[in-house]
């Protein structure tokens, strides 16, 4: 089965604000937006989503979701990461 990835940046600590100006409410969809975010959180992140993509599951809540955060230590900023079945609403 596969699925539609939506990552969301949920929060940015510290000052809340991120050196890519990426800000709370940023909205990115896999595979379409793959160039718009932070290369650097993209790493981090993209193991993560072609295991929801492809169906898998690891440790997410009940609600297919994970919550990660980049590698900045000063400003990081916090992502969430859902998936939806193609073809559903």
């Amino acid at each position: 089965m596969t699925y539609k990835v939506k990552i969301e940046v949920i929060d940015v600590l510290n000052n809340g604000k991120c050196s890519m100006e990426q800000k709370v409410g940023d909205t990115y969809n896999y595979p379409e937006d793959r160039g718009k975010m932070c290369p650097s959180s993209f790493h981090i992140l993209y193991p993560w989503i072609l295991v929801m993509q492809s169906g898998g599951r690891l440790y997410f809540d009940a609600d297919d979701n994970i919550t990660l955060g980049c590698s900045d230590y000063k400003h990081q900023v916090v992502y969430r990461i859902s998936r939806t079945k193609i073809g559903e609403d």
